[in-house]
């Protein structure tokens, strides 16, 4: 791994609907050319020995757009759950997802829990999809759990602290992200990872996602590998897996 290499990537995936417009297509192709950023991306990662690449692939908001553009959705990530297992497998990546599952259609939830176990010990970079998710959620769904475990009396109040709260998140052992990258150009984090990215450092490209690929990526990496990650105190390198 190179020397500047994040440990933890996290993307959020914009512009899908602005490239299809552009072209006079649908936006739902924008969406299918979406998927294949994903496998080049999830690959290039697996190869620079990234250890987990987070990506946001549908917010808890998504669900408010219109019913056949969300349908649409949940069969494209149906298909490509089931379609990129050969991918996972041939470059020995791990698989899981975050969010409110429980939302998911049943067909979907199905494929996600059969990707996870068949990629479950491969030793490569853990690809996690944050699905019906939203950063308030997670807070919230974890400050639920705190709260009925204070109620039975399993812990006390003045027991709960970060440590606590982040053991209660969708994903524990979730390395916290190095480097946000978001596409498209927009300057927000979208109810994105709010707990994890307390100290992430962010990159914005203007580039649409169903074109970033391996050098845009590269991009990110080598501007990541000039900055300055203080968390709060004195200057560090920065964090390497």
């Amino acid at each position: 791994m190179p020397p500047a290499t994040p440990r933890h990537i996290a993307i959020i995936m914009d512009g899908n609907g602005r490239w299809a417009e552009a072209r006079g297509l649908r936006r739902i192709r924008g969406h299918e050319a979406g998927a294949e950023s994903v496998r080049a991306i999830a690959e290039e990662c697996a190869r620079l020995g990234v250890e987990q690449l987070t990506l946001y692939a549908f917010s808890e908001e998504n669900w408010r757009r219109p019913r056949l553009e969300t349908e649409f959705l949940m069969q494209l990530l149906k298909r490509f759950i089931a379609a990129e297992r050969e991918t996972l497998l041939r470059n020995q990546m791990r698989f899981s997802a975050i969010g409110r599952l429980d939302r998911l259609p049943s067909g979907v939830r199905k494929e996600l829990q059969k990707t996870i176990r068949l990629t479950a010990n491969n030793p490569k970079t853990n690809l996690c999809l944050a699905l019906s998710y939203g950063g308030r959620a997670e807070i919230a769904d974890a400050a639920r759990r705190i709260a009925e475990r204070v109620a039975s009396g399993e812990l006390k109040p003045e027991q709960v602290t970060e440590a606590t709260v982040a053991a209660h998140l969708y994903q524990p052992e979730m390395p916290e992200p190095d480097l946000v990258i978001r596409t498209a150009g927009e300057m927000r984090l979208s109810n994105f990872l709010l707990w994890q990215v307390s100290y992430a450092e962010f990159y914005v490209t203007d580039t649409l996602w169903p074109d970033f690929r391996a050098e845009h990526l590269k991009a990110a990496i080598e501007d990541f590998g000039r900055r300055e990650r203080r968390f709060g105190g004195l200057v560090t390198r920065p964090a390497v897996g």
